[in-house]
């Protein structure tokens, strides 16, 4: 067979015609978006670190060079000189309370109050602006934190009749920071029907004072003697205010997480009604953020609504439903996490379990046999325990169901013999780095320093066991800010200078990945989030440092610059 070549100088100018037409093609077809000259970590190993970026239509088409990406410019590309700074994948924060963040906006921040004196002086001062019979709330106290103890009090906990004698008329509901304990009132606990006769219920406990009588303290499921008459106050406004009241707290919501580079949320726990109102508002391009819904209700609810519940990617990727949020227990901070063994500062006390084991049992099998992935908050290592024998039970009855990634919600105490099991059982650890940091403090003095050391926070152990831990806030209780969190995840330095049993440290290469890649393959995402590589969603945070390679101490006076969701701008430091 006779071979036929061409000479050389037509090669080159086919060559020239060749590109020039690719050239043509793009600048017929220009990108939407273009960053350039700047540090884009991608989070992919082939090219784990480029200069430039498109995006077309929501989604990455091309990453690379300076160079190459600048045959991607048109006159209708909008072009980002990043001037050396790092641009990375959207932060995802995997476990928030979204519409909770918003409504911490909308009433008493308490989280900056040094002590019970400070947030009395707070809610008197609200008082005297508010309605009579009007509810007076606020949010973000820890008796942990504050600077002295009150007088009288009650394991640290206040009495009531300091706040009682500055709001007479008005019923007072304030949220400990965690959102598993809360103060009240003689007026909130008038309304509620509690006297020094109403018993605990189930899962909870009122904290009274040595003859019985309540101090307004109430752990848990005892809440809800408060939480009652408040909803019932709030059913008397009429639906139009209820509803745009969510609606401004979904969007405060929004805002505060485009300005702190979090593209995605996911929500740990729902209401159907309020899923509805996330596809409402994503439907009117104003919900911003990508938001992984896990349904928060009781079970029969759950088995009459979840097969019209099952949501993937509606609205341009912008809501997913497949998930069912359960809790099993309490806050540590509130003696209402679930101990294997007594609290070493309360020994007369192993936690609470806030949902009765068999209850879960239920859960599970709906959620398994719906395809919906359970997301199960456990704090203690008894809670933790009891869940992983839940979950392995179910996975054993359903050896069918391959791939389910079932989470553990926090995951933050655990006994050395179950650690091994998330990696050995697939089960995700949804963990929050800033709680090591921000409880760490008083671990010790509520575990002893043997179960602190050895299953506190143990982000190592669990990955070296082959777990999968993804990061966030569990925002309101932390700001949603995911930079200290990040900075917690690498360090475990606390306020004080010292270091929470600091081998259990990430690098900063893992750390980043629980709060990108690890986070979209923990709501089933990686195909579509996490990294940025051609095909992904253009879901971007541009930083104003380097947070992988300035030194450790700078890391935390990193700030937002720039967040982008699906090749658009959606928030710009002024």
């Amino acid at each position: 067979m006779m071979r036929f070549r061409l000479p050389k100088p037509i090669l080159v100018v086919l060559a020239v015609l060749i590109v020039g037409g690719a050239s043509a093609c793009l600048k017929k077809n220009p990108a939407d978006l273009v960053l350039t000259n700047g540090k884009i970590i991608t989070m992919e190993g082939a090219a784990p670190v480029v200069e430039a970026l498109a995006a077309t239509g929501g989604r990455i088409v091309a990453v690379g060079t300076a160079k190459k990406i600048g045959r991607y410019v048109g006159p209708s590309t909008r072009r980002v000189d990043l001037k050396g700074r790092t641009a990375i994948p959207g932060f995802i924060d995997s476990h928030a309370h979204f519409t909770g963040v918003g409504e911490a906006r909308l009433i008493l921040d308490l989280t900056k109050a040094r002590n019970w004196d400070e947030i009395v002086a707070l809610v008197a001062e609200a008082a005297a602006k508010a309605e009579p019979g009007e509810w007076i709330r606020g949010r973000g106290w820890h008796q942990e934190k504050w600077d002295k103890r009150p007088e009288p009090n009650v394991d640290g906990l206040p009495f009531h009749d300091q706040l009682s004698a500055v709001t007479p008329q008005n019923p007072v509901f304030l949220e400990h920071a965690s959102g598993h304990s809360c103060l009240a009132n003689a007026k909130a606990m008038e309304l509620g029907g509690v006297t020094g006769k109403t018993a605990d219920p189930p899962g909870g406990e009122i904290v009274r004072d040595a003859r019985g009588n309540p101090i307004g303290a109430f752990r848990e499921t005892a809440q809800g003697f408060i939480g009652v008459p408040l909803r019932s106050a709030e059913m008397r406004k009429t639906e139009a205010e209820r509803a745009e009241k969510e609606r401004e707290a979904v969007e405060l919501a929004a805002e505060e997480c485009l300005s702190k580079g979090i593209t995605s949320v996911h929500d740990a726990g729902a209401s159907f009604e309020t899923i509805d109102l996330y596809k409402s508002l994503a439907e009117q391009g104003k919900l911003g953020v990508r938001i992984y819904a896990m349904i928060s209700a009781e079970n029969a609810e759950l088995k009459r609504r979840l097969s019209q519940y099952r949501i993937i990617g509606a609205v341009q990727d912008h809501l997913t439903v497949r998930a069912i949020k359960k809790l099993l227990d309490g806050a540590l901070g509130a003696h209402g996490a679930w101990l294997l063994e007594p609290y070493s500062d309360l020994p007369g006390s192993t936690g609470l379990s806030t949902t009765p084991p068999e209850e879960l049992k239920e859960t599970a099998r709906l959620a398994i046999e719906n395809g919906f992935q359970l997301c199960t908050h456990a704090i203690g290592d008894r809670a933790n325990r009891e869940l992983l024998d839940i979950y392995e039970q179910t996975f054993a009855a359903h050896p069918e169901k391959g791939d389910v990634r079932w989470r553990v919600e926090h995951a933050q105490h655990l006994s050395l013999q179950d650690i091994p099991r998330f990696g050995r059982l697939g089960v995700i650890a949804a963990m929050q780095g800033i709680h090591c940091t921000s409880d760490g403090p008083w671990v010790i003095a509520k575990l002893g320093e043997q179960r602190a050391r050895e299953g506190a926070y143990a982000w190592r152990s669990i990955m070296e066991g082959g777990g999968l831990i993804c990061n966030g806030t569990d925002a309101p209780v932390e700001d949603i800010n995911p930079i200290p969190s990040f900075y917690s995840t690498v360090t475990r330095m606390m306020a004080n200078g010292k270091r929470f049993y600091p081998e259990q440290c990430l690098s900063r290469e893992e750390a980043l990945r629980t709060y990108t890649l690890n986070g979209a393959y923990a709501a089933f995402q990686e195909d579509l989030l996490g990294s940025l590589k051609p095909g992904k969603l253009a879901d971007i945070a541009v930083l104003s440092e380097d947070i992988m390679t300035v030194p450790e101490a700078e890391i935390p006076a990193a700030t937002v610059l720039m967040t982008i969701v699906g090749g658009q701008v959606l928030y710009e430091k002024d």
